[in-house]
């Protein structure tokens, strides 16, 4: 079974403050990596579109914080392989040629609902199976390709971007780095390929950004 994290808090929307709180090391952060921190600023989100409490941080949280990253803070986002089977990496390669032809305003939305409907949104607070997806409607490629199409995203040339070195190179980092950041849960956020944060003490929106940025930028 997939475990997803329960993203068992309230996100306060606003007002967006700066918390006087000290961050703790093995509580609101773990370090994930024995290498030396990305030498420019960032954030990386780990996601999958199989899982609901991403598709609710999508909509509800992510232009938020996204918006309020610190100047020079650059935002990324990989897709995991928890499901390891021929769909999983297809769904996997379906955010690759997304992100290769910058259509990531109109397809992440679309992929999510795709797959989940419109309530994945909603989130879940319990763990899921996604494995299992009650009547998912992505089974294979060509599923994939008639959302892309119905979005108003030409087609035509999806098969080679899909099957390129650039986007089986991408995929294969993500997995890399899935292994090496070990990630167990999503959505996980990862800061300068380090410090994964623990979402599970973070009481609003403004505390997890204010984390987010001080991992990114203060913290040595």
């Amino acid at each position: 079974m997939i475990k997803h994290i329960a993203l068992a808090l309230t996100l306060a929307i606003a007002p967006l403050s700066s918390f006087a709180a000290q961050f703790i090391e093995g509580k609101h952060f773990t370090v994930v990596s024995d290498k030396a921190p990305s030498t420019e600023p960032k954030l990386t989100e780990f996601y999958s579109f199989y899982c609901h409490n991403c598709f609710n941080m999508e909509t509800q949280y992510l232009g938020d914080i996204k918006a309020n990253l610190k100047p020079g803070v650059s935002f990324d986002s990989k897709h995991v392989d928890f499901m390891d089977s021929d769909i999983g990496t297809e769904v996997m390669r379906s955010l690759a040629v997304i992100q290769e032809l910058n259509v990531e305003d109109k397809m992440i939305h679309a992929m999510f609902a795709a797959i989940q409907g419109e309530e994945g949104a909603n989130g879940h607070s319990h763990d899921h199976d996604h494995s299992a997806h009650d009547k998912p409607e992505i089974n294979t490629r060509d599923d994939i390709k008639k959302v892309f199409s119905a979005n108003g995203i030409d087609v035509s040339n999806y098969d080679s971007l899909a099957d390129s070195q650039a986007v089986t190179d991408k995929i294969n980092l993500w997995r890399a780095q899935q292994r090496e950041f070990r990630i167990q849960s999503v959505p996980t956020f990862i800061v300068n390929d380090k410090y994964a944060v623990n979402l599970g003490q973070v009481r609003t929106l403004g505390e997890l950004i204010d984390l987010i940025n001080y991992l990114a930028v203060e913290h040595k």
